[in-house]
């Protein structure tokens, strides 16, 4: 398979970006998360097609995988709160 998603201290202080693009796999995120969907960032964004938008979803879904341990204050910490 093809990488679709690459990092250069270059480009966006090495975000990791769809190759020739310098849309970063955080902006992808940060617009579904916001609740465009996949065509809506399609419309919005002539220069991508469906397979770089997936291509970032997987990327970042498997950076979640991995076995790391995120250790906070003794505080109880609030990643996503959604309010009521």
């Amino acid at each position: 398979m093809k990488t679709m998603i690459v990092q250069d201290n270059k480009i966006l202080n090495g975000k990791p970006v769809i190759k020739g693009t310098r849309m970063s796999v955080e902006i992808i995120l940060e617009l579904l998360s916001s609740g465009l969907e996949i065509n809506d960032i399609l419309k919005e964004y002539e220069y991508l097609n469906r397979a770089q938008v997936l291509s970032a979803i997987s990327y970042a879904s498997n950076l979640m995988k991995k076995e790391d341990t995120y250790i906070f204050s003794n505080q109880k910490s609030v990643i996503n709160e959604i309010p009521n």
